[in-house]
């Protein structure tokens, strides 16, 4: 081969490189980046109503100072003064589950450096030595062989199907009764899916699935934290009725103790009969018992707002929290229900879920049908070798007549593709399956955020109407008390009075904490609730 000869085939030589680097630097733009940022601090006022395309991985603020927390146990005082803002963000920060639920979208991330690791290149190299012995039958001459030498290369996939793999490898075989030889080879290999295993999609399937189940971990993760945020929000609600409700009992309490003292008098006097103090004495027990129990029930709801709140991490001690925001009905009133139904369909954790497994299935369905096609490869390989007495030799022949050349096509199928017919039908199914999913559960989140919405406004106009109960309630006590000093009633009506009073104040903080409560309820069936309260979504 000549001088014009041995140029061509460098030239092809680094044509074909030129041509895998070209494609790997493609392929490598074409990858996903990773979908998983870590966790940021940031609030955001967006309106929820406005379209956004960063609600992906869940950045929660920790805006609560847990110096204030830390302050009042080291000085050990009687308890933790903490709005719900506090209790909210602290839970953000410190709730245990949250943080385990935390690590599993950041588990996910690593699957997909695992399927990009599929098109990483791989150094390859070995070195080798051996002896072998040749014998001619008839012949007492026999010839022995010692060959050694090293190889080293480079080797991978793109995805676009192509696979490459180039060497230079160096070789020196003795051979008795002749010189040694020298051998230099530099070499390249091309291999091209021309029908299964072809294209960016279908090798790139894997990788976008993986990104798609990392986005997946992150919507659960939105929905584990919008949960934990309505459950501590009630949690503190109901805590905080829990102390108006002692506060009401034990008022309650001393109003009958009054009641009792008076009664006693009047009997000393002579204006009533003893057997008045009886029904007086019954009240006075009946509101211990009552008060008994809603200590009781305040130490419960603590505790339980303890857990929630994550108290472990930063208290020793248990301490009781004192509630700094008083429940009031929020002045803003609910939008339209078709604007509320369409923001939970675009915010609902659940359903986004829902579509990204669809996505993951219309990803399925690439693969398998590309499953369906025979292989067909085709592949070219080229070489240069060099030969003389010695390596430097051999290296310096690269510019000789030595060269190989070889290209060709493989082609294989399975018989019956009843794997391949199978898997495809499966994805087909199960993609069909998913687009009902999704909307089947698009008609459950219409029902759930009509049916919030319905309790939200019932809950509401029981606010009034307790109200309007309660102050019928006090003229009606104040009259029986001033018949009763008249001696125009008794003490078991006074009492009756007394009892019905108690139980429409209770009835009405209760409503509004049960309104406070259905808010909440609501806006986590719309899947709002973080947004609404400064907690943002973003990558």
């Amino acid at each position: 081969m000549n001088v014009f000869a041995s140029k061509i085939v460098a030239a092809i030589l680094a044509a074909f490189v030129l041509v895998a680097l070209t494609c790997l630097s493609a392929a490598a733009s074409q990858l996903p980046k990773d979908h998983i940022a870590g966790t940021q601090a940031g609030i955001s006022h967006k309106n929820v109503y406005e379209d956004t395309s960063d609600e992906n991985a869940l950045i929660y603020h920790e805006v609560y100072s847990e110096s204030r927390v830390q302050n009042d146990t080291e000085t050990g005082g009687p308890g933790i003064g903490m709005t719900i803002e506090d209790a909210v963000f602290m839970a953000l920060g410190n709730n245990r589950a949250l943080h385990v639920q935390r690590l599993d979208p950041q588990i996910r991330a690593t699957f997909i450096d695992q399927e990009r690791a599929l098109f990483d290149p791989v150094l390859f190299g070995q070195i080798q030595a051996g002896r072998e012995r040749y014998e001619r039958p008839g012949v007492d001459d026999s010839f022995t062989d010692t060959t050694g030498g090293a190889e080293i290369g480079i080797s991978g996939m793109l995805p676009t199907g192509t696979g490459y793999e180039a060497d230079l490898s160096m070789y020196r075989t003795t051979r008795e009764a002749f010189d040694e030889i020298h051998q230099t080879r530099i070499g390249m290999t091309v291999t091209q899916a021309l029908l299964q295993g072809r294209g960016v999609s279908v090798n790139m399937a894997a990788v976008r699935q993986a990104t798609l189940d990392t986005r997946m971990s992150e919507y659960e993760l939105t929905g584990f934290a919008q949960a934990l945020v309505a459950q501590v929000e009630s949690a503190y609600w109901e805590y905080v009725l829990a102390l108006q409700q002692v506060d009401i009992v034990e008022e309650s309490l001393n109003l009958a103790e009054q009641q009792l003292a008076e009664t006693r008098q009047r009997v000393r006097v002579g204006n009533i009969a003893e057997t008045e103090i009886a029904a007086a004495r019954a009240e006075v027990a009946l509101r211990e018992e009552a008060l008994i129990n809603v200590k009781s029930r305040v130490d419960t709801l603590n505790a339980m707002l303890m857990r929630l709140l994550g108290s472990s991490r930063t208290m020793t001690a248990r301490r009781d929290i004192k509630p700094e925001t008083r429940p009031e009905v929020p002045p803003d009133p609910l939008e339209n229900l078709s604007d509320h139904v369409a923001v939970a369909m675009r915010m609902r954790p659940d359903l986004l879920q829902a579509q990204i497994l669809r996505e993951r299935g219309d990803l399925e369905i690439i693969r398998t049908r590309n499953g369906l096609l025979p292989r067909l490869d085709l592949f070219v390989q080229l070489g240069k070798t060099g030969y003389a007495d010695s390596f430097s030799g051999s290296a310096k022949d690269l510019d000789g007549d030595g060269y190989d050349v070889l290209a060709g096509i493989q082609v294989s199928r399975s018989v019956s593709q009843l794997g391949p017919k199978a898997s495809h039908r499966r994805a087909l199914l199960q993609r069909e399956q998913q687009d009902l999913s999704v909307e089947n559960m698009k008609d459950l989140i219409r029902e759930d955020v009509e049916l919030a919405y319905i309790e939200v406004r019932r809950t509401l106009q029981l606010v009034s109407a307790t109200e309007v109960t309660r102050r019928f309630r006090e003229e009606s006590l104040r009259s029986e008390t001033a018949k009763f000093r008249v001696g125009r009633s008794t003490a078991l009506l006074v009492a009756q009075a007394q009892r019905d009073l108690l139980q429409s104040r209770v009835a009405e903080v209760e409503a509004i904490t049960n309104y406070l409560n259905a808010r909440i309820n609501f806006y986590l069936m719309e899947g709002s609730l973080l947004q609404r309260r400064g907690i943002t979504h973003a990558i």
